[in-house]
């Protein structure tokens, strides 16, 4: 954030959210039933993907976000591939209220995760032998919201 005299420096009570580091923490990819899987297929698999977003407090301003993603085409003896991607970040949190520092930490933070971890699931798919798979947006907002009604507290703490 650029103050109004177009100097570049930053205001030190603005809010602000860094990501100091981001990296694969587990990544598998599983082809079960190589070679037999890898020829034509006679009807579209079924996809599923799951999401998990978990979060640890490191320090009073920074937290480690993982951003979990599981997914497969096909089922049981029809499985074509498998994956589970454990992406995180380290984020730092400044002059945010505490009240809004949850929030903040488990939609904003796994938002700018997610197209890193899209590209890791693409590029493992498709060197698994097929077709690149691209993982629609993700509803970070909804999916917490969800999380906060289903846990029945607003203040839900981050570690």
């Amino acid at each position: 954030m650029a103050d109004g005299n177009g100097n570049g420096t930053m205001d030190a009570t603005a809010p602000q959210l860094n990501a100091l580091v981001q990296y694969t923490k587990d990544l598998s990819f599983e082809n079960p039933n190589a070679p037999r899987s890898l020829g034509p297929q006679e009807k579209s698999p079924n996809i599923s993907i799951q999401v998990n977003v978990n979060a640890k407090q490191l320090s009073e301003t920074d937290f480690e976000v993982s951003l979990v993603l599981e997914g497969a085409a096909g089922e049981g003896a029809e499985t074509l591939f498998k994956f589970e991607l454990n992406y995180a970040g380290v984020f730092r949190v400044r002059n945010i209220p505490a009240e809004n520092t949850h929030p903040v930490v488990m939609i904003e933070c796994p938002r700018l995760l997610f197209p890193f971890a899209r590209q890791i699931v693409a590029d493992a798919v498709r060197n698994g032998g097929f077709p690149p798979l691209y993982i629609d947006p993700i509803d970070f907002a909804g999916l917490y919201q969800q999380r906060i009604a289903g846990q029945g507290a607003p203040n839900v703490p981050v570690a």
